[in-house]
């Protein structure tokens, strides 16, 4: 008896990748051994960027609210500390966008905390 294939599977599997890849420069686009290997090294990084955009945007919020409560004589970690203390239940993306668009305020929740 012949050996049977499943080509359709298999020619769908690879289209599937090689429209993941669309967009890639040279042979990354159109090489199925290529593509293959660029498209898994992309979704590799997706993975592991989907938890480093977290710590990203952390220390960015933490980069303005410092920049803020400078402003009024105070660091970071004295506002932190005095927020928490005070039970003002603000989380940093709000601290910070307060201290970036609306400082008035943030310098009301500063003069609270003082």
């Amino acid at each position: 008896m012949p050996r049977s294939v499943n080509s359709v599977a298999k020619r769908a599997r690879r289209k599937k990748v090689l429209k993941q890849a669309k967009g890639y420069f040279g042979r990354r686009k159109n090489v199925w051994t290529v593509a293959k290997n660029a498209v898994d090294k992309a979704m590799q990084y997706s993975y592991r960027d989907r938890r480093n955009k977290k710590r990203t945007f952390r220390a960015l919020w933490i980069t303005r609210i410092n920049a803020g409560a400078r402003t009024y004589g105070m660091s970071y970690s004295q506002f932190m500390g005095k927020v928490k203390a005070n039970n003002i239940e603000l989380n940093r993306k709000v601290l910070a966008d307060l201290a970036m668009n609306n400082p008035e305020a943030f310098k009301a929740i500063v003069e609270k905390v003082k």
